[in-house]
C-alpha cells in the first residue's frame, strides 16, 4: 500500500511527503522505506503520545537509535500529551497519570534543542499549553502543531513564539478549522493530510491521499481572499523552510 501511494505521488503533483513515526519500529520501518523507495520522502523520528509508554530500556533504545541516525531526518515527531488517551480513560472512571508523558515530551524537546531539529507536536486542547512551556523553557522555537485544536489564547501564544499550524482537509467542511484558519497568519501555516486518518463530508469512504492537499489549499485561499496560486505558494514555502527541505 505504501509503494502504491508513493507511485501515485507525481500524478497528483505532489513534490514529495513528510512521514512521521510511531515508535522505534517505526522509525526504522520508515527509514528502510526512504532508503529503498528513491521518492522524496522527509522522516521525522520520535514516539506518538496516544499509546501505552514503552520501558526504560526501549525509551533509552530509541533516544540512541535518533541520535545514530539525526542525519536521515527531518524533524523529531511526532510526539506529545495523550489528550484522548487520558479523555477515554477518565471517562471509563479510570485513574489515568499523564506525568511519565509529560517527561518523555519534555526529553523529546531537549532532544530537539540538542540536534537542531524542528519538533512535530500532537499536542490539543490545553494540552498544547504544556507543550508551550516546555518548549519555552528549553528554547525551541521551531514548532509544529499538527491538526491543532485549541483556545484562542494559546493560538496567540503560538503566533507570538512564531510556532506553526497544520490543517487537514477537514477544514473543507468543518467551521472550527476555517475558524482556525482565518486568525493564523498565512505565514505560519502548513497543509496536511494526517493520512491514513479518514476524513468525512466530501471524502466519506474514501482512502487519505495527498493529493487532498489540493482541496485544502483553495480552501484557505477562499479564506484568506487571496488566489489558489498565491497560498499553495505560501505553503510550500512555509513547509520547505521549516522543514530544512531545499528547493529542488
Amino acid at each position: 500500500m505504501r509503494e502504491e501511494l508513493l507511485a501515485s505521488l507525481g500524478a497528483h503533483g505532489v513534490a514529495g511527503v513528510v512521514a512521521v513515526s510511531m515508535h522505534l519500529e517505526s522509525c526504522r520501518r520508515l527509514l528502510e522505506l526512504k532508503r529503498r523507495s528513491g521518492h522524496p520522502i522527509y522522516l521525522a523520528f520520535g514516539y506518538h503520545p496516544e499509546q501505552a509508554l514503552p520501558n526504560g530500556g526501549e525509551v533509552e533504545r530509541l533516544f540512541r537509535w535518533i541520535r545514530e541516525h539525526r542525519d536521515e531526518m527531518a524533524a523529531i515527531g511526532e510526539v506529545g500529551l495523550p489528550y484522548y488517551l487520558r479523555a477515554d480513560a477518565e471517562a471509563a472512571g479510570k485513574p489515568f497519570n499523564q506525568e511519565p508523558y509529560v517527561l518523555m515530551l519534555e526529553r523529546f524537546v531537549k532532544l530537539a534543542s540538542e540536534l537542531d531539529k524542528p519538533i512535530v507536536l500532537h499536542a490539543v486542547y490545553e494540552d498544547a499549553d504544556l507543550a508551550c512551556d516546555l518548549l519555552e523553557k528549553h528554547g525551541v522555537g521551531r514548532a509544529h502543531f499538527h491538526w491543532f485544536k485549541g483556545s484562542p489564547d494559546t493560538l496567540r501564544r503560538m503566533q507570538q513564539n512564531g510556532y506553526f499550524v497544520s490543517v487537514t482537509p477537514d477544514v473543507v467542511y468543518k467551521e472550527r478549522t476555517k475558524s482556525l484558519v482565518e486568525a493564523y497568519p498565512l505565514g505560519l501555516l502548513m497543509a496536511e493530510t494526517d493520512d491514513p486518518w479518514p476524513f468525512q463530508g466530501p471524502y466519506e469512504g474514501r482512502r487519505t491521499h495527498p493529493g487532498m492537499i489540493r482541496d485544502s489549499v483553495r480552501e484557505i485561499a477562499a479564506i484568506k481572499h487571496i488566489s489558489e496560486e498565491e497560498a499553495g505558494a505560501v505553503l510550500l514555502e512555509n513547509t520547505r523552510r521549516f522543514y530544512g527541505i531545499l528547493h529542488s
